[in-house]
């Protein structure tokens, strides 16, 4: 792990000085320091002599985007929008850098199909060796925008106090800490044994709570607590965006826990129970269930009947709103 030599920052006019002092991480070194002499820009073009950005560059400008957001906004009556707004940027990110692994894959089929029709030509040859030249390219891109979208992402979590997630689907990529993955993405991996970057790290907490939850602080008690028992714990949520299920995220951002957020698949009334028996399915060997509706009600018997031992706690349990200081800003993370 690489010595966290970060500071903590706030506003965006921190950032000048904390740059200053910072040499790029080794996700920008590895993604921008060393590119493959000749690169593809796009499907199409001559193979060519491309500059990448300066990695240094490239990290301080990813923060700087976000940071804007929120340094523009905060204090101002458009203040609750600048976390959609920031959310948002970064899913940008994520959108591409998806985009680009969906176009290497293709040239990756495309390649094994050349290989299984090899053919003695200096044209095949030729077509081959551009073919690969563009995987390569669209690997090189895909592992550079990976690693901006990490960066963005972890000065997100330090500026709203949250760590980002997708709308939909996993985020994963080399760089990262902390993992969150859909629960389809998590099913298969238990499957399929080449899929490492979903895999489950450890044993199973499950969590779960209403939506309108503020005692943050109740909670990452009793889960620091858990996370001293069970230190490689995998924690699996009912994937609300607020509330308790986006406290409990928070957590584990700010724990570096790996998250699993299972949301709902199908429709219909029936679809949030149907989701309930597949938690317990995963046979967790811990719950935190908060005060809801008869959601949590259901998988509350559920977990107690299958021997779960539950931390529950009550709407009644927090304290008062008021009294509820906001978590601290976090810090940006240099990680290796």
């Amino acid at each position: 792990m690489t010595q966290d030599r970060s500071r903590s920052i706030s506003r965006f006019a921190d950032l000048p000085a904390l740059f200053a002092e910072m040499t790029a991480t080794p996700e920008f070194q590895r993604a921008f320091g060393d590119p493959i002499p000749l690169s593809i820009i796009q499907p199409g073009d001559e193979p060519g002599e491309h500059d990448m950005p300066d990695p240094l560059h490239a990290q301080a400008d990813c923060a700087g985007i976000i940071a804007t957001i929120f340094d523009l906004l905060t204090d101002t009556r458009l203040d609750a929008l600048a976390p959609e707004i920031a959310w948002g940027t970064v899913n940008s990110f994520h959108f591409v850098a998806g985009k680009l692994e969906k176009q290497e894959d293709a040239v990756v089929d495309e390649l094994r199909d050349m290989m299984r029709r090899s053919e003695p030509s200096e044209v095949f040859n030729t077509e081959l060796e551009e073919k690969q030249l563009l995987c390569q390219s669209l690997s090189e891109q895909r592992e550079a925008v990976e690693c901006m979208r990490d960066y963005a992402a972890e000065t997100f979590r330090v500026l709203s106090g949250r760590p980002w997630s997708p709308a939909r689907g996993s985020r994963v990529s080399k760089a990262a800490t902390a993992t969150q993955v859909s629960i389809q993405d998590f099913l298969r991996a238990r499957e399929l044994a080449d899929r490492e970057r979903y895999r489950p790290r450890g044993p199973i907490v499950v969590a779960s709570g209403h939506a309108e939850w503020h005692d943050w602080q109740l909670l990452w008690d009793r889960l620091d607590s858990i996370l001293a028992r069970i230190p490689h714990m995998t924690l699996v949520t009912t994937a609300q965006r607020k509330g308790f299920d986006a406290i409990v995220a928070s957590w584990a951002g700010n724990r570096e826990v790996q998250l699993v957020t299972y949301s709902l698949t199908g429709s219909g009334r029936g679809a949030p129970f149907a989701r309930n028996r597949k938690l317990v399915d995963l046979k967790p060997v811990e719950a935190l269930l908060g005060e809801g509706s008869g959601i949590q009600a259901n998988l509350y018997q559920a977990l107690r009947k299958a021997g779960v031992p539950i931390h529950a706690f009550r709407k009644a349990d927090q304290a008062p709103a008021e009294k509820v200081a906001p978590p601290e800003r976090g810090r940006l993370r240099r990680v290796a």
